[in-house]
């Protein structure tokens, strides 16, 4: 690439004045060089994928040459090449929807940047990494914005301490153990948090507790010298994972699933957020006792989840599953298990959970009602906003659930609801809310718009106390 940029460089260098050996004084004589020198008869096609070729810290210095080579390496599509290749976390999506910071202007589709892209992807170059922090309603991950991964994981903030313990005192330990284990300081970079979806209901009582779990999650943070802090609740994280604004984030707890409507950013609490008492937990608990009225032996729970996230999956017809001979096994540290119709069962209670003797909606049937609220309250011009579905949690990834869940949902409803329903699954599978979350914390904006200072907290906290 040095060798090729060089030869970039010296094919479109002008001779300065003065520097011609060349006696003869008449410019008719002297060959004046092209704008691209030597490349100027290429077609454009193959010129771009020359800069391509170049990588984009090469691409900018070629821009330097003339203002031919600046008018190439400035297109915006050869740009988001770049952000596409070395930004991969939906960092065009990131910029062109979500750059304005919360709340989200009312688009139906994402607008330009504000700037070139290759001032974009400038600017994320030199940002520096932030923390993430996805709370979780099972365990907890966190790493850094421009990671691939989280870096660690462990107990959700809601498993510090015990009940009497004050959130306060639950949220300063459970950030401070987050901070020790990546060994940085807190005062150095900005944190976007997930915050675990509760408190459903819309009453006065439901949004004081919110308010109160975020006030607690701010102060807690600011108290430990973080410079800024985004904290936005895990579906909308979700749903940015997908590249969605809007849409349905269903996010399959430790306890709850919880079905929540999302326009813009923004949740519909006034539509409703319907809960299901079906979680990771139930399910688990499910496979254990088919295992154990079959005479299956193991000795941890672990052994058992595991076997979900192995073996099981979610049949597209139930009862011609039950006809099929549906035998796997997997090789666990006690030994090797095998299961057969206990493989599709235990996911099915999502959809009948009458099979684990719980009284509750079928899965398909809450975000059913969900979608109808949303169609009834004709919220937005585009009264198509609800009919994307993103899955998310461990147990949203078990194979075939989507699937079955957009079948079921155009069987439930009516056609002027159900055409055009897209259910996705979890885009990074049981991270997806801690991508959503690297996804704000990698933004050229960021913290800017998306983001509360100490100051700012503390000014806010002030004006509430007064009023």
């Amino acid at each position: 690439m040095a060798t090729l940029l060089r030869k970039l460089c010296e094919s479109a260098s002008l001779k300065r004045p003065g520097s011609n050996p060349n006696p003869n004084p008449n410019p008719s004589s002297e060959r004046v060089p092209s704008p691209l020198g030597a490349f100027d008869t290429l077609p454009a096609d193959i010129l771009m994928q020359i800069v391509r070729l170049l990588g984009p810290k090469h691409a900018a210095r070629l821009s330097l040459l003339s203002k031919s080579w600046r008018s190439i390496v400035s297109d915006n599509d050869l740009w988001v090449h770049f952000l596409h290749t070395h930004h991969p976390h939906s960092a065009l999506f990131a910029e062109t929807a979500l750059s304005s910071g919360y709340p989200l202007p009312t688009l139906s589709a994402p607008s330009s940047p504000r700037c070139s892209l290759q001032h974009v992807y400038a600017l994320r170059e030199r940002l520096p990494p932030s923390v993430v922090i996805d709370g979780g309603s099972g365990y907890c991950k966190f790493g850094w914005s421009k990671g691939s991964s989280p870096s660690g994981r462990f107990a959700t903030f809601l498993e510090f301490g015990n009940v009497e313990t004050p959130m306060y005192t639950r949220l300063r330990h459970f950030f401070g153990t987050i901070y020790n284990r990546m060994q940085v300081k807190p005062s150095s970079q900005p944190a976007v948090v997930s915050i675990p979806i509760c408190h459903y209901d819309d009453t006065e009582s439901a949004k004081a507790s919110r308010q109160q779990l975020k006030e607690a999650i701010y102060a807690a943070l600011f108290d430990m010298n973080v410079p800024a802090v985004c904290a936005l609740n895990q579906g909308t994280l979700a749903l940015y994972a997908a590249k969605q604004t809007s849409g349905i984030a269903v996010n399959i707890g430790f306890q709850v699933t919880s079905i929540v409507p999302i326009l813009n950013g923004k949740v519909m609490r006034k539509v409703g957020v319907e809960v299901v008492g079906l979680g990771a937990l139930k399910l688990t608990g499910f496979l254990r006792k088919q295992m154990q009225e079959n005479n299956i032996s193991f000795e941890s729970l672990y052994t058992v989840r595991t076997l979900k996230e192995k073996l099981c999956y979610v049949a597209a017809d139930y009862e011609a599953e039950l006809l099929k001979d549906t035998k796997a096994s997997f090789e666990a540290v006690e030994g090797l298990f095998t299961l057969s119709k206990e493989r599709f069962q235990t996911g099915e209670i999502l959809f009948q959970p009458r099979l684990a003797g719980v009284r509750a909606m079928g899965l398909h049937q809450a975000i059913a009602l969900c979608m109808d609220h949303c169609y009834s309250a004709e919220l937005a011009v585009n009264n198509d906003w609800y009919k994307t579905v993103v899955l998310s949690g461990g147990t949203a990834c078990l194979p075939g659930l989507a699937e079955r869940l957009e079948k079921e949902l155009h069987s439930a409803l009516p056609p002027y609801i159900s055409n055009g329903i897209k259910v996705i699954p979890p885009p990074f599978g049981v991270d997806t809310a801690w991508f959503g979350g690297t996804i704000i914390g990698s933004l050229s904006s960021f913290p800017g718009p998306w983001c509360t200072t100490k100051k700012q907290f503390r000014q806010k906290s002030k004006l509430n106390r007064i009023w």
